[in-house]
């Protein structure tokens, strides 16, 4: 069978285009089944559990953690753990008292009014899997507080 030299041209791109057609389907056959998603802790039933922790504050308190520092803070001070997580869901932000740019994890100052009308500034350290009270500070009454870490840092300043 002789083929005409007009029409050799169409037949060879078709030949190719099929035989491209073959391999493309015979690699996707290959190819290993996207995985299911599976996630196995209780966050995943938070509605808000896709929120982007590096877009702005999160107000949830189930990321809650305290320093050692602030629970001795909050001792001294008479402030509760209600109260915290109340400052942390309704406080103002303070962003000329926060370190956004820190280096570890952002760190947020948070002001608002207890349950028992102190005055108080919360300073919350938000890291990718929580949130950590660093120190609760009231406003408008100087407490004597013996925590560790205080004025350590002006121990060496005469």
């Amino acid at each position: 069978m002789k083929v005409n030299n007009k029409w050799a041209p169409f037949i060879l791109i078709l030949v190719l285009g099929l035989l491209l057609f073959v391999i493309k389907r015979c690699q996707a056959k290959n190819e290993p089944a996207p995985k299911p998603k599976v996630t196995n802790n209780d966050r995943s039933k938070d509605p808000a559990a896709n929120v982007n922790r590096d877009r702005g504050f999160d107000r949830r308190v189930s990321y809650l953690e305290y320093s050692k520092h602030a629970k001795c803070r909050m001792e001294c001070r008479h402030i509760s753990m209600a109260e915290v997580e109340d400052i942390m869901r309704n406080g103002n932000i303070n962003y000329n008292k926060s370190d956004l740019q820190n280096g570890r994890c952002p760190r947020y100052a948070l002001e608002g009014i207890t349950k028992d009308n102190q005055r108080v500034r919360i300073i919350y350290a938000q890291c990718n899997e929580a949130t950590t009270v660093v120190t609760v500070i009231d406003l408008e009454t100087e407490f004597r507080c013996d925590c560790p870490g205080d004025d350590a840092k002006y121990k060496n300043k005469g």
